[in-house]
């Protein structure tokens, strides 16, 4: 049986991703994040206080990479840890000062990142792709 990975969901998909990574990271490194720390600021920017499993939780990553980000994003100024009130292992994640105020002109840099991709689809063929990525998402989620 020969493979033929211009055929294979799982590399385009791979591939795919690949590709929005750089087309954000080309937009998000003037404003000091990376791809990866985007949906973890995605979900702060809607609600802080968070502990590290309901990130986890949100954002479907692996413990360890998790706690990599939010090291990195701590060292980078966009988050800071306070103690859980009632969970004395637990801590909670905010955002600081900088990262709220970058939120319009990162959500900005994703749209561009979004568009560029895109570039050439009609309007109703980038609906259609989304609907069946996001179909993809939900069955792999049931793996």
């Amino acid at each position: 049986m020969s493979f033929n990975r211009t055929d294979s969901p799982t590399y385009l998909a791979s591939q795919l991703a690949r590709g929005f990574s750089r087309a954000l990271q080309m937009r998000a490194a003037r404003l000091g994040f990376s791809p990866g720390q985007f949906p973890i600021l995605l979900e702060l920017w809607t609600e802080e206080g968070l502990t590290q499993k309901q990130l986890l939780e949100r954002v479907d990553v692996e413990q360890a990479t998790m706690a990599n980000t939010l090291a990195r994003m701590e060292r980078d100024g966009l988050i800071e840890r306070k103690p859980h009130p009632k969970d004395k292992r637990a801590q909670l994640v905010y955002l600081t000062d900088k990262a709220r105020s970058m939120k319009d002109e990162a959500l900005a840099a994703a749209a561009e990142a979004d568009q560029s991709l895109f570039q050439g689809f009609r309007r109703f063929e980038k609906e259609l792709m989304l609907e069946y990525i996001r179909w993809a998402i939900e069955n792999a989620r049931k793996l």
